[in-house]
């Protein structure tokens, strides 16, 4: 089973940045798709899509709320996917989560196939 696991949330102040990673294993890395999603503790129920990244790393998409501030990133010999969030809002407040599937297109629509288990990333005004 596939197994993600995020790291770098954590407390910072409005217009800090902040740089998440995402260790994979348990999966030949270079065959998937990553990408980052949050959820506001107000949006329970809701996922936001926040970046995606294909195999080759040669294309990247973003969500409308974060284009410009924030940047995905992979390194296949690593296994790791990153998220360098800059200019932070308090609104950026949330679980962040790393998923994979091997098609990009699943992220983009938010049906990943897997999971990690999430990093708080909480900004302060």
């Amino acid at each position: 089973q596939v197994q993600l696991v995020e790291s770098g949330g954590g407390l910072v102040q409005a217009g800090d940045s902040l740089r998440l990673s995402c260790a994979a294993s348990r999966l030949t890395f270079s065959n998937y798709a990553m990408g980052w999603f949050r959820q506001a503790p107000e949006k329970e129920r809701e996922r936001e899509f926040v970046a995606a990244i294909t195999w080759s790393g040669d294309m990247t998409y973003y969500g409308d709320s974060v284009k410009g501030r924030f940047t995905i990133s992979r390194d296949n010999a690593k296994n790791t996917v990153y998220l360098q969030m800059n200019s932070l809002k308090p609104e950026d407040t949330a679980v962040y989560y790393c998923a994979a599937d091997k098609a990009t297109v699943a992220l983009r629509l938010g049906t990943p196939a897997d999971w990690g288990q999430g990093t708080q990333v909480t900004v302060s005004s």
